[in-house]
């Protein structure tokens, strides 16, 4: 049974620094694209970072510069080291794993899904 296990959430202060980590089982993902999307209360999910079987990455706009994506194929896990936070990038974070090889933002792209780790960001 594949499973993908969120790590690394916690409540912190604005500016601060976290560093999620996503660990597979059950198969590799070393030739396959991930991806990281969040949740906050009474919004949709969204796309936040996808990485390739190739470490190409990808971010949304509202991330890019502060976020990074990143694969350790040897342990079959994915990180997202988040700096700079501000309160509304509170959420649940989940990881996300695909069949395919390409970096994508849609969620109905990938296959496999976290259950999320939930990260707070106060003012």
């Amino acid at each position: 049974q594949v499973q993908l296990v969120e790590s690394g959430g916690g409540l912190v202060q604005a500016g601060a620094s976290l560093r999620l980590s996503c660990a597979a089982s059950g198969r590799t993902f070393n030739n396959n694209a991930m991806g990281w999307f969040r949740q906050a209360p009474g919004k949709e999910r969204e796309f936040v970072a996808s990485i390739s079987w190739s470490s190409r990455v990808y971010y949304a706009d509202s991330v890019k510069g502060r976020f990074t994506i990143s694969r350790d194929n040897a342990k079959n896990t994915v990180y997202l080291q988040m700096n700079s936070l501000k309160p509304e990038d509170t959420a649940l974070y989940y990881c996300a794993g695909q069949i395919s090889r390409y970096i994508s933002t849609r969620e109905n792209d990938y296959n496999y899904w976290g259950q999320g780790t939930q990260v707070t960001v106060s003012s």
